[in-house]
């Protein structure tokens, strides 16, 4: 795994209504290993909600990465990681369907979309 001298980031906002689909913006091109599917991946990430802006989470402020399998993750993590390479930085607005469901699913962020941006720092 590689580390990066890299600073929590700052969130862009997007400009109009929440997509419906998912939606991936690189901010950073990274140039090691690219991400698939099946991998196992290193990433430091913070996560807003799209309409307040609030964090939600963050290992910036945990202070360390998390290391995941992708086929363990939401579905717009599982879609918008693989093809990413090692050492870039990833915007992903993430709709209700592929984060955690509809409102009223359950979890504390259905019904939300979702802004992530994610540093990859490593593939296995």
């Amino acid at each position: 795994m590689t580390e990066f001298n890299k600073t929590k980031p700052e969130i862009e906002f997007y400009e109009g209504d929440a997509p419906v689909e998912l939606v991936s913006i690189d901010i950073e091109l990274g140039s090691g290993e690219e991400a698939k599917v099946g991998d196992k991946v290193d990433v430091h990430y913070l996560g807003v909600d799209f309409e307040s802006g609030e964090e939600f989470d963050s290992s910036w402020g945990r202070g360390q990465s998390v290391n995941f399998p992708l086929r363990s993750l939401i579905a717009g993590w599982q879609e918008g990681i693989p093809g990413m390479k090692v050492g870039g930085r990833r915007q992903l607005i993430v709709p209700p369907a592929l984060a955690y469901g509809v409102a009223g699913s359950g979890h504390q962020l259905s019904g939300r979309t979702l802004i992530f941006v994610i540093d990859l720092l490593g593939v296995s």
